[in-house]
């Protein structure tokens, strides 16, 4: 089955080194299941300020985090034809806080954040401790894919 893929790439950050449409598509190309026929998705990168505005309107925590990920169709996935619509907003600040933590380049972490912001778009959750062992085990086989080392070796 062929899969079509739409991609918005908006940069409302004065952040450098940041990912381009080319990367964008390609991760999230990986990160399509097998029975998403067409997705539309939008990738916003904004700052500080914006992320947490937005994590404090949707999730009720006031402090931004790395990314968010808000699915439009979520109710209506039984729709045939109707293509995955969403937006994955990353704050640059805490992606690259991050990064330098982890001690990983920048772009790997996007990478990391984008597969698992498309893997929210398609129903994966990490809110139970199977759930997210599920999660992060198709994430590491998915950026393993990509030539980019387990984002969970520390932990494991």
């Amino acid at each position: 089955m062929s899969q079509r893929l739409e991609i918005c790439h908006q940069i409302e950050s004065a952040a450098t080194g940041l990912p381009d449409t080319v990367q964008f598509q390609a991760w999230a190309k990986a990160a399509l299941l097998p029975d998403v026929t067409a997705a539309e998705i939008t990738f916003r990168i904004v700052d500080t300020e914006e992320g947490q505005q937005l994590n404090r309107d949707y999730r009720g925590k006031d402090y931004a985090t790395n990314v968010l990920t808000f699915t439009f169709n979520e109710d209506m996935s039984d729709i045939p034809g109707l293509p995955l619509l969403g937006d994955i907003v990353f704050c640059a600040q805490v992606v690259e806080k991050e990064a330098l933590e982890q001690n990983i380049s920048l772009l790997d972490h996007y990478a990391h954040l984008t597969i698992h912001g498309m893997l929210h778009l398609q129903g994966y959750d990490h809110q139970e401790e199977d759930e997210a062992e599920a999660m992060e085990a198709l994430e590491t086989r998915l950026l393993a894919g990509l030539g980019i080392r387990d984002p969970y070796s520390e932990e494991k």
